[in-house]
């Protein structure tokens, strides 16, 4: 346990505490019995939690995150979320752990070195993130999935997301965050017809709330690590 939460402050240890509580404790007040949606959001607190400090781990845990999830996509057709999870953000997460490993900063490997993008490449993200988008509006829409609207725009924040976090941007967590307010409106309209579902909003509000803070803590690390450099 200490050589997982070595690198962790204080607030950090404190934070990440009280993610887990937001997401555990609304699983057991609505009664839910689906034991899988409270293992994804335990499993993606802890992903996001290592994720904001530059460490691999997060990246494995978000690659168990999306099988889970995309298991739990598809109980609610949410096919959107189920090919994005299985079909992009799992082995984009994989991709991003190779590029993470072969770009170490001098911490070493418990931190990732964080680049700073030039608008050319945030441009190209937005470009490419809007290519794949398109195509899947029409893909989801063939398969009737409901509330299309918000599932394709959870496409796109997904993809920038995923996209940003194998380039090492800072806005990894931005992108992540608006994606987060998305599925929390996604799974609130799933809630209204199965209560179990509240579990998923709070999976995402904690969710939430560690990529807020990993666009800040991020910011930190590539000041400090342009200052050891």
């Amino acid at each position: 346990m200490k050589r997982l939460f070595g690198t962790f402050t204080k607030f950090e240890i404190a934070w990440f505490a009280l993610s887990m509580a937001v997401v555990v404790a609304p699983f057991f007040a609505v009664g839910s019995r689906e034991w899988h949606y409270l293992a994804a959001s335990v499993l993606g607190v802890a992903s996001l939690t290592f994720t904001s400090k530059g460490n691999v781990l997060g990246e494995f845990l978000m690659v168990a995150f999306s099988i889970l999830y995309g298991v739990i996509s598809y109980s609610f057709a949410y096919y959107g979320e189920m090919i994005t999870y299985l079909g992009m953000t799992l082995p984009i997460s994989a991709a991003s752990i190779v590029a993470w490993l072969r770009h170490p900063s001098q911490k070493g490997h418990s931190e990732v070195l964080v680049a700073k993008l030039g608008a050319r490449e945030y441009a190209n993200s937005f470009l490419l993130g809007v290519g794949v988008t398109v195509p899947f509006y029409f893909l989801l829409r063939h398969f009737g999935t409901p509330n299309l609207p918000v599932s394709t725009l959870s496409v796109f924040t997904s993809f920038t997301a995923v996209w940003l976090t194998v380039k090492r941007s800072p806005f990894y967590a931005f992108a992540y965050a608006a994606n987060d307010a998305v599925l929390i409106v996604l799974w609130t309209l799933a809630a209204r017809t199965d209560r179990s579902y509240w579990a998923m909003v709070a999976c995402f509000a904690g969710f939430l709330m560690n990529d807020l803070y990993g666009f800040f803590n991020w910011n930190r690390m590539l000041k400090r690590q342009a200052e050891e450099s």
